[in-house]
């Protein structure tokens, strides 16, 4: 059970991503605004009971632009206590870049679970044609092509947001991310509700607050990640992981809900910083 608190990198470059504000009606061809983003993790509820409380943060910067690509750097740090004087401390690190085609992905992951040596995964990936071709450095070489309409994750929300925008309540892609041990891929399957006018909010927090958001419609989503070689092989329809958010329409996403089947966390962006980016000639 405790493997699933480390947050999945395809989660992370989705929720990261997408809390970014991007461009207004430009956002759903993939521009996003350089940012930094802190947010608080709280646990929820535990529907095992075998999770006492949890607590973390995420900070995130992302920058780039339609000509550059798209720079994210993440580091989540959490601390899960599952009674008994039971505490897991785990330290996610990722930097990542994706060009605004979606045809390059380059990925740095490192992942340390209390005092244990940390894992990495060091790899790239190009699209060529049909096909997608990964070559791993870490954390063994290897070299080996994946099916061409597999998405990395900034295309990802691309796509999502297009979607929502046509009006559509379902969306399935394969996503690849670089997560695990570099050779995992995702299924996922995307849950769209009915707009939410821009003049509802029942809550706040610095999205709410920003100038960029007060006119803007959003659309409640959940997204469901599944193991790609266990539903191929066994049909499991079950979710590795769920994260439910509310998604502007230029990209900015709010209240995050991770649900690792055993619990819930929920994520507060606590603090939000437009950067400055450099706009393509």
């Amino acid at each position: 059970m405790l493997h699933l608190f480390r947050t999945s990198l395809g989660m992370m470059a989705l929720a990261a991503a997408s809390f970014g504000p991007g461009s207004g009606a430009q956002a759903a061809n993939g521009p996003f605004l350089a940012h930094q983003a802190l947010y608080d993790l709280s646990l929820v509820k535990s529907r095992s009971n075998s999770v006492n409380s949890a607590r973390g943060r995420i900070l995130y910067n992302f920058t780039g632009s339609t000509c550059e690509g798209y720079t994210s750097e993440f580091r989540q740090v959490s601390e899960l206590d599952s009674g008994e004087g039971k505490v897991t401390l785990s330290d996610l690190r990722s930097n990542s870049w994706e060009d605004a085609a979606g045809k390059s992905y380059r990925f740095k992951i490192e992942t340390r679970m209390n005092e244990a040596d940390a894992g990495r995964v060091d790899g790239s990936a190009e699209r060529d044609g049909d096909h997608i071709n990964v070559k791993l450095k870490l954390p063994a070489p290897k070299t080996f092509t994946l099916d061409g309409k597999i998405v990395f994750p900034t295309e990802q929300i691309q796509r999502i947001i297009a979607a929502a925008k046509e009006g559509k309540s379902l969306l399935e892609l394969s996503v690849y991310d670089g997560s695990d041990d570099g050779q995992k891929v995702y299924n996922t399957l995307t849950v769209i509700g009915q707009p939410i006018p821009a003049d509802r909010v029942t809550s706040s927090d610095p999205s709410t607050s920003d100038e960029h958001m007060k006119s803007l419609k959003r659309w409640p989503v959940t997204v469901s990640y599944f193991d790609r070689d266990v539903q191929q092989k066994e049909g499991e329809q079950t979710p590795v992981y769920a994260m439910s958010f509310e998604l502007y329409e230029n990209g900015v996403s709010r209240q995050l809900v991770l649900d690792y089947n055993d619990f819930v966390i929920s994520g507060a962006m606590g603090k939000f910083d437009v950067k400055d980016s450099k706009p393509c000639n």
